[in-house]
């Protein structure tokens, strides 16, 4: 894990800083890309597609040391942690209630220097720091799940009152049709799911008819052991279908598999699951996405 460099806390002990002045940009609606086709014979064109583009955020940063060494340990430690090839940065964002969204970019420019009196002294400089943003959305920290069991299940973390069961359950199969699962952010997100043993057979669809699961054999062998967990990773770049035992199950789902996201605000979820001999569990698990911070 990288240094953290505080941009608003100036005051006192924080001296000499970093901090971050007025003019900031690229934080709220991310860019978006928007396709379409257009017909020779009629007027204008009618709308395709849309998605959301790389995001360019600039930073006005202002630099103060008490003296000329203490600057430029300020400036090599900046570029030392912006440098993209150390990795990328993270912006983490934190309002005065304690609600933190961040956001990863890599730096681009705007740190050359510049030597005039608007923009450098003896102990202090700017800057207009630039970084994109491929993925250009806000994530939030707290992640949001649930689970169902066999036995007792947990409730689904949306609020007092709004339980993410019942759900129907006999000894031989977990029965979770139109479940409603909750999510707080501004855009889709993708979930990871996690299948703990034994389990023989599963599968998950959402509304659309999207699914995926493992339904091969008769159903009375163990796909997933006891004690083994079976994680799903939907995300982007990921993509995976791994045991905890190192086995790809990705050759093993059904035909057709749709790695679905969960859309934003309410939506339902079904499950069918056929436990083996001992408790079995599934949970999910997500990062809500935001347009701004």
């Amino acid at each position: 894990m990288g240094e953290t460099i505080s941009l608003t806390d100036f005051s006192g002990r924080a001296w000499p800083a970093i901090f971050l002045q007025d003019g900031a940009q690229g934080l709220d609606m991310p860019p978006m890309e928007v396709f379409s086709d257009t017909s020779p014979n009629l007027d204008g064109g009618s709308f395709r597609s849309t998605k959301a583009a790389a995001r360019e955020i600039m930073l006005p940063l202002y630099l103060y040391g008490v003296d000329r060494r203490t600057l430029l340990k300020l400036k090599r430690n900046l570029t030392r942690t912006l440098n993209p090839k150390n990795g990328h940065c993270v912006l983490r964002f934190t309002e005065g209630d304690g609600t933190s969204r961040y956001i990863t970019a890599y730096y681009k420019g705007g740190m050359e220097g510049k030597e005039g009196p608007d923009d450098a002294g003896f102990t202090w400089c700017r800057y207009g720091v630039q970084l994109t943003a491929f993925d250009p959305w806000f994530y939030g920290t707290n992640e949001v799940m649930a689970e169902w069991k066999t036995g007792a299940g947990k409730e689904f973390l949306k609020g007092p009152g709004k339980p993410f069961l019942p759900m129907e359950i006999s000894r031989g199969t977990i029965t979770s049709s139109g479940v409603p699962v909750s999510n707080p952010g501004d855009v889709e997100c993708w979930p990871v799911w996690e299948l703990v043993g034994p389990i023989r057979s599963f599968t998950i669809s959402n509304e659309a008819g999207q699914k995926f699961g493992v339904n091969k054999g008769d159903g009375t062998k163990d796909i997933i052991a006891g004690g083994e967990t079976l994680t799903i990773d939907t995300r982007p770049g990921y993509k995976t279908v791994r045991s905890s035992t190192g086995k790809n199950f990705w050759p093993d789902l059904d035909t057709s598999p749709a790695l679905f996201s969960i859309p934003s605000g309410e939506s339902k979820v079904s499950v069918k699951m056929n436990p083996g001999a001992s408790s079995a569990a599934l949970r999910l698990r997500m990062l809500p996405r935001y347009e701004s911070y």
